[in-house]
C-alpha cells in the first residue's frame, strides 16, 4: 500500500483575497455625489437653455439668495421659529402617546373604547382640521403646537401599542414571579421592549409634524419658514422659495441622520 506523503509545514493556504473597495461602495460617496451631479446638471441645463430665473433659477443664483436671506438674519429666525413649533409640539406628542399607548396595551377595556377612536381619527386628513382649529384656538402659538401634537401622536401611540403586544410574555411572567408591581413589570419589561416599535413611530410622527407646521404656516403664519416662502411666492422671488426649500430639505437630511444615529445606538444597547 502506498502512503500519502504529509503535508509539509511549510506549504500554507494563501489567505482568500480580499475585494477591493472603491469609493462608489460607500453609501456616503453615492448619496452626496449624486446630489452633487444633480446640481450640476441642474446648473448647465439651466444656462445652456437660458431658461428665465423667475422659472428655474440656477443653483449658483439660489445660493447667493440662501446667503443673502441668512446674512439679513431673517431666515434664521424663521427657522428657530419653525423648529421650535415643531418639537415643542412633537416632544408633549411622544410622552403623552407614549403613555396612552402603555395605558391602551395593558388595559382590555381602555384598548377597545381607544381603538374605535383611532380608527376614526388617525385616517382623518389632519390638514383638514386647521380651519377648526384656528376657530378654537386662534392662530397664535396654541394652535401651531396643537397642529404639531396632532401630527406625532398617533403614530407614536399605535406603534407603542404594537412594541408591547410583541414582548415576550415569558418575560412579564418571570417579572411577576419575582414579585413586581404593575408599574414595575410596565417600567422595567414593557416600555424596554417597545422601545424600538416607539422610535419607528417618532420617525414617522415627527415627518408628519414638519409637513403639518409649514403648512400651517403658509396659512395663517406671520414667521415661520411656510410663511416665508408663501410669501416669496406671492412677490414672485423664485430664488427665495428654491432656498426655503434647500434649507426644508437639509432639515430633514439633518433629522433622518440624527434618527439613523440614534437607532444604531439602541440597537447597539439592546444588544448588549
Amino acid at each position: 500500500m502506498t502512503e500519502t506523503p504529509p503535508i509539509s509545514n511549510k506549504t500554507a493556504v494563501a489567505p482568500p483575497a480580499r475585494p477591493t473597495r472603491s469609493l462608489l461602495d460607500d453609501p456616503n460617496v453615492l448619496g452626496w455625489g449624486s446630489i452633487v451631479l444633480a446640481l450640476l446638471i441642474w446648473e448647465l441645463v439651466a444656462w445652456l437653455s437660458g431658461v428665465s430665473a423667475l422659472y428655474l433659477p440656477r443653483p449658483s443664483q439660489i445660493v447667493v439668495a440662501l446667503i443673502t436671506m441668512f446674512g439679513s438674519g431673517g431666515l434664521v429666525v424663521d427657522l428657530a421659529v419653525t423648529l421650535w413649533r415643531i418639537f415643542a409640539g412633537f416632544a408633549l406628542a411622544l410622552v403623552l402617546g407614549t403613555l396612552l399607548g402603555l395605558w391602551i396595551s395593558t388595559s382590555f377595556r381602555t384598548r377597545a373604547v381607544a381603538d374605535m377612536f383611532i380608527a376614526a381619527l388617525y385616517p382623518l386628513p389632519k390638514v383638514t382640521l386647521i380651519p377648526l382649529l384656528i376657530i378654537w384656538l386662534g392662530t397664535g402659538g396654541p394652535f401651531m403646537l396643537t397642529i404639531s401634537f396632532l401630527g406625532a401622536i398617533f403614530p407614536i401611540v399605535i406603534n407603542t401599542v404594537l412594541g408591547v403586544s410583541q414582548c415576550d410574555p415569558g418575560l412579564v411572567l418571570a417579572a411577576r414571579d419575582l414579585g413586581a408591581n404593575r408599574q414595575q413589570i410596565m417600567r422595567r419589561v414593557l416600555l424596554p421592549s417597545a422601545i424600538p416599535s416607539i422610535f419607528a413611530g417618532m420617525r414617522l410622527g415627527l415627518g408628519v409634524s414638519i409637513i403639518l407646521v409649514v403648512a400651517a404656516e403658509m396659512v395663517v403664519g406671520k414667521t415661520g419658514l411656510g410663511a416665508r416662502l408663501y410669501l416669496a411666492g406671492q412677490i414672485l422671488e423664485t430664488e427665495q422659495v428654491f432656498a426655503v426649500l434647500i434649507v426644508l430639505a437639509a432639515l430633514g437630511i439633518v433629522v433622518t441622520k440624527l434618527q439613523d444615529a440614534v437607532d444604531a445606538s439602541l440597537s447597539n444597547w439592546r444588544t448588549d
